[in-house]
């Protein structure tokens, strides 16, 4: 298969994808969204592409969010490793949304990080019922 080939292929299976794949440049700035990412969080590629990840974190988060972000990017791994993270994000319409994050720095062949891909699913019904299982279990 030759290079051009498998780079198409690469964009298909990115671009179709159902999960939302993001990728983030160093700075925090989103350079790809999939259609998976704009059925979960609402906005077009169109209008997030080059703006920063804090469209879909809640305020209340951004700091502790760009900590952790600034401190995987210079050391290029996560905190995380391999494990998912539920985490609350915004939609569009300012709704909460939970999703099960998985994070991974990407590096070039030096090591150097290039930025931060994130990958995501919405889990915001199994969240809230399983909140309220264990509030009512409390009870």
């Amino acid at each position: 298969m030759s290079t051009e080939i498998r780079i198409e292929l690469f964009r298909r299976i990115v671009e179709q994808t159902t999960d939302a794949i993001i990728f983030a440049d160093r700075q925090g700035l989103i350079r790809i969204w999939n259609q998976g990412a704009e059925s979960l969080f609402g906005f077009p590629a169109g209008e997030v592409l080059g703006k920063s990840l804090d469209v879909i974190i809640p305020e209340e988060l951004r700091r502790k969010h760009w900590e952790g972000y600034n401190k995987a990017i210079e050391t290029g791994k996560t905190r995380l490793g391999s494990r998912v993270l539920t985490t609350r994000s915004r939609h569009k319409d300012g709704s909460r949304l939970y999703v099960d994050l998985s994070f991974k720095v990407i590096v070039d062949d030096s090591g150097h990080a290039e930025g931060a891909l994130a990958i995501g699913r919405n889990v915001t019904e199994r969240y809230l019922a399983d909140k309220a299982l264990r509030k009512h279990a409390a009870e």
